[in-house]
C-alpha cells in the first residue's frame, strides 16, 4: 500500500495539470482545430472534456484514491473488495502498456522542440527562404542519428526527474515548469496578437461553423479531449493514490479541465494569428508547429527570441506529460517485482527509448513498411494508443467507478455536498461518458 502523500494541494494541481496539460493542447490541439474548422471543432472539443472527459478523469482519481497502489494491485485489490472478477487487474496491464506507447511517441516529438530551441538560438534557421525552412525540417526528419540524439537526451531527462520520486522529483519539477509553461504560453499569446492576425484567429477559434460540424469532426473533437485529459490509461488514477482523504476532487478536476481548455486555447491564439498574418496553411498537420512556424518567426520581429521559447515551451509541455506517464509504470515495476525506484526507471526509459527509436525510423530508414497497408510505425504506435488502448481503458475505469463502487462511499469520497451535483456525475460517469468512448473506439479519428 501507498504511504506518500502529495505535500500540498497546489502541488497535487500543479502534478494533475502538468499530465494533462502536455503535447495534447500544445502541439496537437491547434493543428487539429485547423484541419477541422476551428470554431466548431473548438467547441465540441469544450464540451466533450467536460461532460465526458471531467467524469471519467474524477472516477479514475476515486479508484486511486481507494486502491493506494499501483494501477494494476489496485484494480485487483478493488475487485476482490466488490466481488468481481480478478480479471479487472488486467486494466491496469492494458493502461501501462498505453502509458509505454504514449511514453515512447512523446519522446520522439519533445526532441524535435529541443532540437528546433538550439536550431533557432544558435541561428541556423535565420534569414532563410519559407522553401529552405520547410527543406530543414526534411533533413532533419530524414536524419536517424539526429532524430536518435535529440530522443535520447528528451529520456533521460524524464527518467532523472522520475527516479527522484514524487517529493523530489515530479512536485519539484512541476511547480515550476507549470508556472513557466503558463507565463511562455501568456508571452507568446500577446506577442501574437501585436505582430499578428489577432481578430482573425479569434474568429476561427471562437466563431462555430456548424457547417463544418460533421460526425468525423465531432468523433474528433471528443479523441482530443480524451486524449488531451490523460485519462484511461491509470496515469490519474496513479496520481489519485498520493491525494489525503480530504482532497476535494470534483473541483479538483474542473480546475485541471479548465487549465487544460485555457491552454489550448491560448496555443490556439499564440499560434493562428502568426498562421493568418503570413498566410501560412492553419491546417498544416502535426508537423505544423516545425515549418509553420519557424517561417512566420523568422520574418518577425524578435523572432529568434520568441521562437526559441515557443520550442521550450512545447518541451516543458511534453516533459511535465512523460513524467507523468512514467510514474504508474515504475510504481508498477517497484510494487509487483521488488525493484527499486531507479531500477524501475531504467528499465521503463530504456524499453520506451527502444520503442520511440523503432518508430523514429519510420521517417527515414523505414519510411517503406506499412502496418496493414497504410500506416507507418510512428503513426500506428499514435493511433493504436490514443484511438484503440486509452478509449478502451477510459469506459473500463467509467464502468468501474460509475456501476460497482458504492455510490456513498463514493459520494463522501469526492467530497461533493451536493446531492444534484453527484447525481448528475452518475449519470455521465455510467451513461453519457461510456457513450462518447464507444463512439471514438468505433470511429477513431
Amino acid at each position: 500500500m501507498i504511504k506518500q502523500r502529495w505535500s500540498s494541494h497546489f502541488n497535487f494541481i500543479m502534478v494533475t495539470a502538468g499530465a494533462a496539460v502536455g503535447l495534447g493542447p500544445i502541439w496537437k490541439f491547434p493543428y487539429m482545430a485547423g484541419e477541422n474548422g476551428g470554431g466548431a471543432f473548438v467547441l465540441v472539443s469544450a464540451l466533450a472534456m467536460f461532460l465526458i472527459g471531467v467524469p471519467i478523469l474524477m472516477g479514475e482519481i476515486i479508484l486511486g484514491r481507494f486502491g493506494r497502489a499501483n494501477p494494476v494491485a489496485t484494480m485487483q485489490k478493488l475487485a476482490l473488495q466488490h466481488n468481481q472478477p480478478k480479471l479487472w487487474s488486467l486494466l491496469g496491464w492494458w493502461g501501462a502498456l498505453g502509458l509505454l506507447l504514449v511514453l515512447s511517441f512523446y519522446s520522439v516529438v519533445a526532441g524535435w522542440s529541443i532540437a528546433y530551441i538550439y536550431k533557432i538560438w544558435s541561428g541556423q534557421l535565420s534569414n532563410l527562404s519559407a522553401l529552405q525552412i520547410m527543406q530543414t525540417w526534411d533533413d532533419f526528419i530524414a536524419n536517424p542519428w539526429e532524430l536518435l540524439l535529440w530522443h535520447s537526451i528528451f529520456m533521460v531527462l524524464t527518467l532523472i526527474v522520475v527516479a527522484r520520486g514524487i517529493h523530489k522529483g515530479l512536485e519539484q519539477a512541476s511547480r515550476i515548469m507549470m508556472p513557466g509553461l503558463f507565463l511562455v504560453l501568456l508571452i507568446l499569446m500577446t506577442y501574437s496578437a501585436i505582430v499578428g492576425e489577432f481578430r482573425t484567429a479569434l474568429e476561427f477559434l471562437f466563431t462555430p461553423d456548424f457547417s463544418r460540424l460533421s460526425p468525423q469532426v465531432m468523433i474528433n473533437a471528443l479523441g482530443q479531449a480524451a486524449f488531451a485529459l490523460a485519462i484511461g490509461a491509470g496515469c490519474m488514477l496513479m496520481y489519485g493514490c498520493y491525494i489525503p482523504d480530504n482532497t476535494k476532487v470534483a473541483s479538483d478536476s474542473l480546475l485541471v479541465a479548465a487549465m487544460l481548455l485555457l491552454s489550448s486555447l491560448v496555443s490556439g491564439l499564440a499560434m493562428f494569428p502568426l498562421v493568418f498574418a503570413y498566410e501560412l496553411p492553419p491546417a498544416g498537420g502535426p508537423s505544423l508547429m516545425f515549418t509553420v512556424l519557424p517561417i512566420a518567426f523568422n520574418d518577425m520581429p524578435f523572432g529568434v527570441i520568441f521562437g526559441g521559447l515557443f520550442f521550450l515551451m512545447l518541451w516543458f509541455a511534453a516533459w511535465t506529460s512523460s513524467i507523468s506517464m512514467a510514474e504508474p509504470l515504475v510504481v508498477i515495476l517497484n510494487e509487483q517485482y521488488k525493484t527499486n525506484r531507479k531500477q524501475a526507471s531504467l528499465i521503463v526509459g530504456l524499453i520506451a527509448w527502444i520503442i520511440g527509436a523503432i518508430a523514429m525510423l519510420s521517417f527515414n530508414v523505414l519510411q517503406d513498411v506499412k502496418l496493414f497497408g497504410k500506416y507507418d510505425i510512428f503513426t500506428a504506435i499514435i493511433d493504436f494508443s490514443t484511438n484503440i488502448i486509452l478509449p478502451v481503458g477510459a469506459f473500463g475505469f467509467a464502468i468501474f467507478s460509475g456501476w460497482i463502487l458504492n455510490k456513498k462511499v463514493v459520494k463522501d469520497a469526492m467530497n461533493i455536498r451536493s446531492k444534484v451535483a453527484f447525481n448528475i456525475w452518475l449519470f455521465l460517469i455510467r451513461y453519457l461518458a461510456p457513450l462518447g468512448i464507444v463512439a471514438v473506439f468505433l470511429f477513431p479519428g
